[in-house]
C-alpha cells in the first residue's frame, strides 16, 4: 500500500510536468509556425493572463517587434503584431515592464508613420494601453521633438484616432503633473486641435477630449487663459463646459466638466464670483458628495471641491449650507455601514480596500470649508465624533489620511473658540509629537497655534518635552521646518515664565541661535527676532540673557541692519536693535558703576 502510493504521487507529478510541456508546446507551434496572420497567437493570449505571461516567457515580444517594424511584413501581419502586442500590455504590470524593456515604445510610435490607417489604429490602441499603465515612464512620449506634432496630425484621421491620442495625452499629462509637459502639448496647437472634439458624435471622444483639457488647465494660468477664449461651434469653452454639468449628463462627465472650470477658476481665468462657479460648478461638485454616488466619484467630488474654494470664504460659506455638506460629509466615515446597499461583492470587496481614500477626502474639505470662517469651524467640530475622527485619523496606517487630519486639524487650530474648547476636551496634541516625517511640516505648524498663550493644550505640551522637538527643528534643512520650530518656540516664549525661556536658551543653545539670525529665509529670521523679542519681555529676563550673551546679539543684530534685507525686516530688526541697544548700555553702566561701588544694587 505503502509503496503503491509512492508510485501514484510519481505518476501525478509526471502528469503534472507533462501537461506543461504540451502547454508550451502548444504555445511554441503558435509562436513559431502560426506568425502569418491566421490569428492563433491573438486567440491564445485574449482574456487570458497566464498565457501572455508565458508567451513573454518564450520571447514573443522581439519576434513580433521585428515583424512590426519589417517593411518586407505585409500590412496585415504587422497590424495582427501590433494587436497581439495590445492584448499582451492588457495582461499584469510586470508584462507592461517587460513590453518596455524590449523597446516597445519607439517601434509603435514609428510604426505611426505608416499611411494605413487600420495599423495606425492597432499602434495607437497598443500605445494608450501601455501609457495607461503606472509603471510606464511618461517621459518616454516627449524625448523625441517630432513625435508630438506627429501624433498631433493624426487626430483628424478618424473617431478612434481622437480616442487613443486624446487619452495617451490626458494621462501623460495627469501622471507627472509638469508644467513643461503641459507646455509641450500646448505649444503644438493641442487646445486647438482637441477643443471641437467636445462637440464629436461619439461620446468616448468627447470624454477625452474633456479630460484632457482638465489635465492641461491644472495649475497653468497660461493654458486656461487661453481656454477662456476659445470657442466651440460659436459657443465660449466655459460654456459647453457648463452644459456638460447638466443632471442629465453622464456623472463622469459632469465631475469632469466640474474639474475643467475649477482649475480655471484657480488659476485665475475666472472670477470665484462668476455665474458658472456659483451656480453650477459648485452645486455640482457637492451632488458628487452624496451616497449615492459611487466611492470614486465622491472622492474626486470632495477634493475637488476642496481645492475649488480653499483660498475664497464667500465660496466657503455657500458651500457650508448647500445640501447640508458639513453633515453630509460625516457620513464618509461610515462607509461601507453595515446595511449597505451594495450588492455587487467585487464593488464591495473593492470599496473596502479604498474606503481610505473617503475619510482622507473628508479630512481635506473639512480642512478647506473651515480655513477662515469661524462659524463654519464651530458647525464642523459639532458634527457627529468629529475631534475623535481627527483624532483617530492621526493615527491611521495610511500616509495620506494622516496628512489629511493633521491639515483638518490645523484649519481648526486657528480658531481661539476652537483652542479653548474643543482641542481642550481632546488630546489632539498627542499624535502630532510622534509625526512621521511626511506629515511633520502641517504637525509642527499645527503646534503653533496649540501653543499660543491662551491654549489650555500648552501646558501639557509644555510637560511632554516638547521644546526639544521643537529646537530640532531649527536645524532642519527644510525652511518650511526650521520656519514652523522657530514660530513655536516664539509662541510658548510669549509671556512665559523665567524657567521656560531658560530651558529654550538652553535647548536652543546660543551659538544656533545666531546661526537663526544669520538664515537666509526671511520668515525664519523674522521669528527668530520674534523669539528674541518675546525672551526679553521682563527686566529679569533681559539682566540674565543680555549679561551672558548681551555683545553677540547686538553683533548678529547689526549684521542684518547692514546685509541685503527687505524693509520689512530692517524695520523690524531697527525696533529690536533700538532697544537692546538701551538695555546693553545700561547694563554696561550697571557693571562699572558696580565695580567702583557708586551705587548700591
Amino acid at each position: 500500500s505503502h509503496y503503491y502510493d509512492k508510485v501514484s504521487q510519481y505518476y501525478e507529478t509526471l502528469s503534472h510536468y507533462y501537461e506543461k510541456v504540451s502547454h508550451y508546446c502548444d504555445l511554441q507551434n503558435i509562436f513559431f509556425f502560426n506568425c502569418g496572420g491566421n490569428g492563433d497567437m491573438k486567440n491564445a493570449v485574449i482574456g487570458n493572463n497566464k498565457q501572455k505571461a508565458n508567451l513573454i516567457v518564450l520571447g514573443a515580444v522581439p519576434r513580433l517587434l521585428y515583424l512590426l517594424q519589417q517593411s518586407s511584413s505585409s500590412l496585415e501581419l504587422r497590424t495582427e503584431c501590433a494587436v497581439v502586442l495590445g492584448s499582451l500590455a492588457m495582461g499584469t504590470e510586470n508584462n507592461i515592464k517587460s513590453l518596455v524593456d524590449c523597446h516597445i515604445i519607439p517601434a509603435l510610435l514609428q510604426g505611426l508613420l505608416c499611411s494605413d490607417l487600420i495599423f495606425i489604429e492597432a499602434c495607437l490602441r497598443c500605445l494608450r494601453t501601455i501609457f495607461i499603465s503606472p509603471v510606464t515612464p511618461v517621459q518616454l512620449l516627449y524625448t523625441d521633438p517630432t513625435v508630438i506634432p506627429h501624433i498631433m496630425s493624426l487626430l483628424s484621421r478618424s473617431q478612434h484616432t481622437q480616442e487613443y491620442i486624446t487619452q495617451i495625452f490626458a494621462h501623460c499629462c495627469k501622471v507627472a503633473h509638469t508644467p513643461e509637459h503641459q507646455m509641450v502639448l500646448f505649444n503644438h496647437g493641442a487646445i486647438q486641435n482637441i477643443a471641437p472634439l467636445l462637440i464629436s458624435p461619439s461620446y468616448k471622444v468627447r470624454m477625452q477630449a474633456l479630460k484632457c483639457f482638465s489635465v492641461l488647465a491644472y495649475e497653468n494660468a497660461q493654458v486656461s487663459m487661453t481656454l477662456v477664449n476659445v470657442l466651440v461651434d460659436g459657443e465660449q469653452l466655459s460654456q459647453v463646459f457648463a452644459r456638460m454639468m447638466q443632471r442629465d449628463k453622464p456623472i463622469e462627465m459632469q465631475l469632469t466638466a466640474a474639474k475643467c472650470l475649477t482649475y480655471m477658476c484657480r488659476a485665475g481665468a475666472i472670477r470665484t464670483d462668476d455665474n458658472c462657479i456659483i451656480l453650477k460648478t459648485l452645486p455640482c461638485l457637492v451632488r458628487m458628495c452624496s451616497k449615492e454616488r459611487l466611492l470614486e466619484e465622491r472622492v474626486e467630488g470632495a477634493e475637488t471641491l476642496a481645492f475649488l474654494m480653499e483660498p475664497d470664504i464667500e465660496l466657503q460659506r455657500i458651500a457650508s449650507v448647500t445640501d447640508h455638506l458639513v453633515s453630509m460629509l460625516a457620513d464618509y466615515f461610515k462607509y461601507p455601514s453595515s446595511v449597505s446597499a451594495i450588492t455587487d461583492i467585487k464593488r464591495l470587496d473593492h470599496d473596502l480596500k479604498h474606503a481610505h481614500e473617503l475619510r482622507q477626502a473628508a479630512f481635506k474639505l473639512y480642512a478647506s470649508l473651515g480655513s477662515n470662517d469661524e462659524d463654519i469651524r464651530k458647525k464642523i467640530t459639532e458634527t457627529e465624533n468629529m475631534m475623535d475622527r481627527i483624532v483617530s485619523g492621526l493615527s491611521e496606517s495610511s500616509i495620506k489620511v494622516r496628512l489629511a487630519a493633521v491639515r483638518c486639524l490645523h484649519s481648526l487650530s486657528r480658531s481661539v473658540q476652537q483652542l479653548r474648547t474643543s482641542f481642550h476636551d481632546h488630546a489632539v496634541w498627542k499624535p502630532l509629537m510622534n509625526a512621521p516625517d511626511e506629515v511633520l511640516v502641517m504637525a509642527s505648524s499645527t503646534l503653533c497655534n496649540l501653543l499660543l498663550e491662551f491654549s489650555p493644550s500648552k501646558e501639557p505640551i509644555l510637560e511632554s518635552g516638547v521644546i526639544e522637538l521643537l529646537c530640532s527643528l531649527t536645524q532642519s534643512d527644510s525652511p518650511a521646518l526650521r520656519v514652523n520650530g522657530i514660530w513655536a518656540l516664539m509662541n510658548m516664549a510669549f509671556q512665559a515664565d523665567q524657567k521656560v525661556k531658560v530651558e529654550i536658551v538652553r535647548a536652543l543653545g546660543t551659538e544656533q541661535l545666531f546661526i537663526l539670525l544669520s538664515d537666509p529665509d526671511t520668515n525664519v529670521l523674522m521669528k527668530t527676532l520674534g523669539l528674541l523679542r518675546n525672551l526679553l519681555s521682563t527686566r529679569p529676563h533681559i539682566d540674565q540673557i543680555m549679561s551672558s550673551h548681551g555683545k553677540q546679539i547686538m553683533q548678529a543684530v547689526t549684521l542684518i541692519l547692514e546685509g541685503e534685507h527687505s524693509i520689512e525686516v530692517k524695520e523690524q530688526v531697527r525696533i529690536s536693535y533700538q532697544v537692546l541697544s538701551v538695555i546693553h548700555k545700561s547694563l554696561i553702566l550697571i557693571k562699572a558703576y558696580s565695580k567702583t561701588s557708586y551705587i548700591v544694587l
